[in-house]
């Protein structure tokens, strides 16, 4: 057993699951990367922060939010284990030289924001800049979470975008998210119900943004565009819509769904749900004329 499945095998459970119909029969691809909650023994014992501080950063039942792509013929892709353990929303090689005693390798990026702000991809801190660990991982450990959790995790995801590009001529990833309900000092003040992030245009189809737009509008919802979230790592990487691959980000805001100090679930949670289906089941709705097929062989 690799060293990252054995810190993570305390929580007796895979890392990652793929929950998919019988048959896709859309050519969407959801994915929840951070709203793992099966925090290992190893970062509890690692950490001074409490159970519920650890969890600051977590996308709470961000996967449960969306659990009903599943019936309309869309595979989702859920984390377990928890962001601030492992964040598959970067580079594999955002390192914090914070973090770490021993000299990083000459790959890593140790100068993106994310990785100036504790954010990297094995996460110094949590949300509200909390520290996590009073006892770092080592190195040994970290590159052992990328090669052996984050690295499964973007194959999988690689080949459910591939799948859907052979099956039906173009795939459409949603990168499902929440977020705090309100923002840093840089926004000061509360924040929509909904941030539709597409890079600025650049990661999907303009008619994917604008339907997921009309369709939250529609149902009362305040919902802002690319600001403060234009998309992470996984829409920039994956959003390719000259070659028929689309990658779009919804951010819900926590408040709608949870109370955000004991991150219990509210009465919202249940319409919210609901509401998320009304809208997705539009979305997946749109005609395929919308997105011309890609010849595949020809790449």
């Amino acid at each position: 057993m690799t060293l990252a499945r054995e810190e993570f095998s305390s929580v007796d459970c895979p890392p990652f699951s793929v929950y998919a119909p019988a048959q896709q029969r859309v050519p969407f691809i959801f994915n929840s990367p951070h709203s793992g909650r099966l925090y290992p023994k190893s970062l509890k014992d690692a950490s001074n922060l409490s159970d519920t501080q650890l969890r600051r950063s977590e996308d709470v039942l961000v996967d449960e939010l969306f659990a009903s792509v599943v019936k309309l013929g869309a595979p989702l892709l859920a984390a377990h284990f928890p962001r601030a353990w492992l964040d598959v929303n970067r580079e594999p090689y955002e390192l914090d030289p914070k973090l770490f005693k021993q000299r990083l390798p000459a790959h890593a990026n140790i100068r993106s924001m994310r990785v100036a702000g504790g954010l990297g991809t094995v996460p110094r801190l949590v949300a509200e800049n909390l520290p996590i660990y009073h006892t770092p991982p080592t190195l040994t450990q970290a590159l052992s979470r990328i090669e052996n959790i984050y690295r499964p995790y973007h194959e999988t995801l690689r080949k459910l975008m591939a799948r859907s590009a052979v099956d039906f001529g173009y795939a459409v990833l949603v990168d499902c998210h929440s977020m705090p309900s309100i923002g840093g000092k840089q926004e000061g003040s509360s924040r929509p119900d909904i941030i539709i992030g597409d890079r600025y245009g650049t990661s999907c189809h303009g008619e994917i943004s604008h339907e997921l737009i009309r369709g939250f509008s529609a149902l009362g919802y305040s919902v802002t565009r690319n600001k403060p979230y234009a998309g992470g790592f996984i829409t920039e990487h994956y959003g390719r819509p000259l070659k028929g691959l689309h990658a779009v980000q919804i951010e819900v805001n926590r408040a709608l769904y949870i109370d955000e100090a004991s991150l219990k679930p509210t009465s919202g949670f249940t319409t919210l749900q609901a509401d998320i289906a009304k809208v997705i089941n539009s979305l997946v709705s749109l005609p395929d004329s919308q997105f011309p097929a890609i010849d595949i062989a020809a790449e």
